[in-house]
């Protein structure tokens, strides 16, 4: 099963406010783990960004005039998720903003079916801080790398925290090699095996000698 974990960055907080997109990151996992299909790009917002959301992220408007526009990487956005699940952080966030972009070009609202790992948490660590560092914390994922917010960061540190909270701390597996010395039953009940060696005739015969003259010893000791 392909699922999209998926981050966005904004110039601000507020849909209403008119706040835009300036950079999406994806990352595809198939059976929770990561594939090498990535999209990833910055965005013009056509307007200025906040000072908050500066902090954050620290994109300057400078940079973000000379990248694309959101109508330009639209489609290619739209097909690299088509048919995926996608799974995000305080997922109204993130949705309510794609939804914007689409709603000025007049395309339709994102339908995917949506994993908010923000309500995961929610459920699992009631009144916890539920951040992306506090779960990153808790389940001991090194996020040093995120000085400041930037979505494909927060795409690969997400991925791990949502491995976590479904209980699937070890994803997938399927080693075949010659000595069969491990194999993955399935996701949740990992079963390790040794290759079974039987001993040949001879030294069978070796090692009933063996138990005998042990046996002469410890009796006559």
């Amino acid at each position: 099963m392909k699922e999209i974990v998926l981050d966005t960055e904004t110039t601000g907080i507020s849909v209403k406010e008119g706040h835009r997109i300036v950079e999406i990151g994806c990352i595809e996992l198939d059976n929770q783990i990561p594939t090498k299909q990535k999209f990833h790009c910055y965005l013009n917002p056509e307007r200025k960004v906040s000072e908050k959301a500066f902090q954050v992220h620290g994109y300057s408007d400078d940079f973000l005039s000379k990248q694309k526009k959101f109508k330009e990487i639209v489609k290619e956005f739209l097909q690299f998720i088509k048919g995926k699940k996608l799974i995000i952080h305080n997922a109204e966030f993130d949705l309510a903003h794609l939804n914007h972009e689409l709603e000025i070009l007049k395309m339709d609202k994102i339908d995917n079916k949506v994993v908010d790992t923000l309500t995961l948490a929610r459920e699992k660590f009631p009144g916890s801080s539920l951040s992306l560092d506090a779960l990153c914390k808790r389940y001991r994922i090194d996020n040093s790398k995120r000085v400041q917010h930037t979505a494909l960061i927060d795409c690969d540190l997400l991925a791990k925290v949502y491995i976590n909270l479904i209980d699937q701390k070890e994803p997938t597996l399927n080693f075949q090699n010659q000595e069969n010395e491990l194999k993955v039953v399935d996701k949740k009940n990992i079963v390790y095996f040794k290759k079974i060696v039987k001993p040949t005739s001879e030294e069978l015969k070796n090692h009933k000698e063996y138990l005998k003259k042990d046996l002469k010893k410890n009796y006559f000791n």
